[in-house]
């Protein structure tokens, strides 16, 4: 439907409804029908104070909590960054490549213990298969 077929007041409307996307989300969260919305537009007005806790921010402000936000995430990053620091600092080098040695021998006894159990696994089934062949 065009916006000519529509009454001003409707036209109207839209407009308020796309200029306050607090209240869009509003509506969409409770589920009020837009037929409430627009009688209480239609009655109160668009200047009620009734409206301002839906009112897009302007964008000044937008900027200096972008700012504010960003001078937060810089001093979390920082003291981020100076915890590991610290961290790595304590680090002794020769134990992480003693725990590696360890680890890499205990990987290779597990893959020797596995490469066993199918040789043992290999050897039994042949036999079994080698007698089938000779069944009537």
């Amino acid at each position: 439907m065009s916006n000519r077929s529509l009454h001003p007041s409707v036209i109207e409307f839209k407009q308020f409804i796309n200029s306050h996307p607090k209240l869009i989300e509003e509506i969409r969260k409770s589920g009020k029908p837009l037929q409430e919305i627009y009688e209480k537009w239609a009655l109160l007005g668009e200047d009620d104070p009734y409206w301002t806790k839906y009112k897009q921010p302007k964008k000044e402000s937008n900027k200096e909590d972008k700012k504010q936000r960003d001078s937060s995430k810089k001093g979390k990053n920082t003291e981020l960054f100076s915890q590991l620091l610290k961290m790595t600092e304590s680090i002794d080098l020769d134990k992480v490549q003693q725990q590696m040695e360890h680890f890499s021998s205990s990987i290779s006894t597990i893959q020797e213990l596995i490469g066993q159990f199918k040789q043992t696994n290999d050897t039994k089934q042949a036999p079994n298969e080698q007698m089938g062949w000779f069944r009537d």
